[in-house]
């Protein structure tokens, strides 16, 4: 438990002189209204102003945020009041501590209105005075630390409001140290099972990366003293969740993570800064495209820095940060604690801090222009959440779409009929193809025509589920009723074929008899399934034509055709079985290439019969459900099918050797094989085989998978 002790010495350290006088008084006080209440792990309630007050004195704030944080939650959950705190300790303290209260639960209510309000209350009171959502950040750490304590569903929807909110806000301001805990901490509740699995990998082999940390740092040292520059070199891990983004992001496992360290060479100047980056590089060879210069070009939030990655002294990638002290300082604490205070207002100190605050001033802006809160919280937004793209509609509303969203997903947005009917669009006041990409702050105006119908080619570029879904119901309904005027066309022809019309089938009721023995409740639907060729126009004329009919006909003129499908349909020309379907073609989709064993759904196509996919494949999931048929394997049935597979290895002699050999002893035939040879000694084999189903595939695989050097094997689609 952190001590009043422990907090003054650590005021001491960063300001000699300072009112710790104050900052007893509020300890006293804070323990006098918070007297009988504890938090659910039991402890007393002041523990947790206390650790709050110790953190933003880690931070290096000032003596009324530090006593801030000592009475944060006085105003919400004591007795006292606004004009006593004012009374005590003055005004400056009073209004920062009402304004972290009315920020405190401004994300926990689900009304919309509400919760852009307290949203938008709590960026206004950020950009008038910074210290109050430093007090908020400290005191989310706290909370964050001692998480464990709430029910779960509390503890998963407050990691996640933390990962959303409060880290990013944390990272805009420059504090890395409380936004990498703050992401660890939120990974911890969110994906316990891969937190801990990542956790216990890296902690294997904790004794191994000491010792190589250990060794770089003497090698660095050993350049710097070389060429006469002094400078402090550090080496840590890299924290446990920017670790599992990587994961995530590259579809990689643990083991293919190459760049856990890294290393930092803090020195005094500019100047130095680019002689250590030399001496890195001519000393280690540079990864291409892996350097940054932060110096040059500093991030938002004005952290500077040499960012570059090398192949390392042990053949290992590792990262290295090269910057002054100056920057050092402000990359871990953060531009905030550079900012001066006076007379309770913030005020920049140089042309710097102006520019590093430029972000705070454009809230305000915002705040002055949108009037609806909503609005404002979306403008926001687009500092904070880079996977979200916001526009605006040529009146100012602002429309919240997903990265990558086309004019198309904007028009179906404003509303349906201008989807259906958007010909064109102006972005910014340009005309632009309607597939081009939006971006924040675009303003668009899409072009409308009366007559116009939506393209199915539009699904393979648009992004929101709303335009997906309004253009499939489209094209689905179109779609039906070509397939009506098509099956009505083909029964007509077939009824003729008898002496019959298709009007005279509906008038004499021998049509309402079809629709009973096929199991439709409506004509259409059964001249849909004829168009769609679901059904056969023989078969609905058989169910039509009176039997005696049929019967006469075929005595006097036998059908060879007939005779000739009979024995088609005796010997089926696949291991499909389909039922309920006659005289129709069978072929495979080359997108997901089925195998004996996959799960199967069989999708008609006018002209060229039944193709099969696999039935997770995009394509069928995407197409008119109306064309889809069940289907299985007869399993019973011998046969083989080609399957692609990438083979990624290590470029070593006799690698080829071995996989090939793999392939043959698994009783499966090479039909094609592609090699690639890639960077780092790297290759992707490509190999087109024959298999007879998924078990003999899946056995293929894993035998290749057992060769030392081959690091994946995957079934490939085209």
């Amino acid at each position: 438990m952190v001590r009043l002790d422990d907090i003054l010495e650590k005021i001491r350290s960063y300001l000699p002189g300072a009112d710790l006088d104050l900052v007893r008084k509020a300890y006293v006080f804070s323990a006098k209204v918070h007297q009988g209440q504890s938090r659910l792990s039991g402890e007393p309630y002041l523990t947790h102003p206390m650790e709050v007050a110790y953190i933003l004195a880690q931070l290096r704030m000032d003596v009324p945020t530090v006593v801030t944080g000592l009475l944060h939650d006085a105003l919400e959950d004591t007795l006292t009041t606004r004009e006593e705190l004012q009374g005590v300790f003055g005004e400056e303290i009073a209004s920062l501590v009402d304004g972290v209260t009315k920020i405190g639960k401004f994300f926990l209510r689900s009304h919309e209105e509400r919760q852009a309000e307290n949203f938008r209350k709590m960026l206004i009171a950020m950009a008038r005075d910074i210290r109050v959502i430093l007090v908020k950040l400290a005191d989310r750490v706290h909370n964050m630390r001692t998480l464990s304590h709430k029910p779960v569903e509390q503890q998963k929807r407050i990691a996640r409001e933390t990962l959303d909110i409060y880290a990013p806000l944390a990272n805009r301001l420059g504090i890395s140290w409380l936004k990498g805990e703050l992401e660890n901490l939120s990974f911890r509740y969110l994906e316990p099972k891969a937190c801990q699995e990542l956790s216990e990998k890296i902690s294997r082999k904790q004794k191994e990366r000491e010792s190589y940390i250990g060794e770089v740092k003497k090698l660095i040292s050993a350049k710097l003293e070389e060429q006469g520059i002094k400078g402090e070199v550090s080496g840590r891990l890299k924290h446990l969740y920017s670790v599992y983004l990587k994961m995530e992001r590259q579809g990689i496992d643990f083991e293919q993570v190459h760049d856990l360290v890294a290393f930092r060479v803090i020195v005094d100047s500019v100047r130095e800064c680019y002689e250590v980056l030399g001496i890195i590089h001519s000393t280690w060879k540079p990864v291409p495209g892996r350097f940054k210069d932060y110096i040059a070009m500093p991030k938002a939030n004005m952290y500077q820095s040499l960012h570059t990655t090398v192949i390392g002294p042990f053949g290992d990638r590792m990262e290295v940060q090269i910057r002054t002290w100056d920057m050092h300082n402000v990359a871990e604490e953060g531009i905030a604690a550079h900012w001066k205070y006076k007379e309770g207002k913030t005020t920049p100190g140089d042309e710097q801090e102006v520019r590093g605050f430029g972000w705070l001033r454009q809230l305000m802006e915002w705040q002055r222009e949108l009037t609806d809160s909503r609005e404002f919280m979306d403008a926001v937004k687009i500092d904070l959440f880079p996977e979200e793209v916001f526009v605006f509609t040529p009146r100012g509303e602002v429309k919240e779409l997903p990265k990558g969203s086309t004019p198309v997903d904007f028009a179906y947005t404003v509303h349906s009929d201008i989807g259906h009917t958007c010909v064109g669009a102006r972005v910014n006041g340009r005309l632009v193809p309607l597939k081009t990409q939006l971006h924040n702050g675009d303003v668009v105006e899409v072009i409308t025509a009366p007559n116009h119908t939506p393209s199915k080619d539009w699904l393979k570029f648009v992004r929101t589920s709303k335009a997906r879904n309004k253009i499939r119901q489209w094209v689905k309904a179109e779609q039906r009723e070509k397939s009506i005027e098509i099956g009505r066309d083909l029964l007509e022809k077939e009824l003729r074929k008898h002496g019959m019309s298709f009007n005279r089938a509906l008038s004499s009721g021998a049509m309402n008899r079809a629709l009973e023995e096929l199991g439709f409740h409506q004509v259409d639907e059964l001249l849909a399934s004829v168009g769609y060729g679901k059904l056969s126009p023989g078969q609905t004329a058989a169910r039509i034509v009176p039997e005696e009919k049929l019967r006469a006909e075929q005595e006097s003129r036998p059908s060879r055709i007939g005779q000739v499908l009979n024995k088609i349909r005796k010997k089926p020309s696949s291991a499909i079985k389909i039922q309920g379907i006659e005289d129709i073609m069978v072929r495979f989709a080359k997108c997901c290439n089925p195998l004996p064993g996959d799960k199967v759904i069989g999708f008609i196509t006018r002209g060229r019969g039944l193709t099969v996919h696999t039935s997770n494949c995009p394509h069928v999931l995407e197409a008119d459900p109306e064309r889809r048929v069940d289907v299985e394997w007869d399993m019973k049935k011998k046969t083989t099918r080609p399957v692609k597979i990438n083979v990624y290895c290590h470029d070593q002699k006799g690698i080829l050797a071995a996989i090939t050999g793999a392939i043959t002893q698994g009783e499966a035939n090479i039909i094609a094989a592609n090699m690639h040879a890639t960077v780092e000694k790297r290759a992707v084999n490509t190999f087109e085989i024959e298999i007879e189903n998924l078990d003999h595939l899946n056995k293929i695989i894993n035998a290749i998978h057992k060769i030392k050097g081959v690091y994946k094997v995957e079934r490939a689609r085209s």
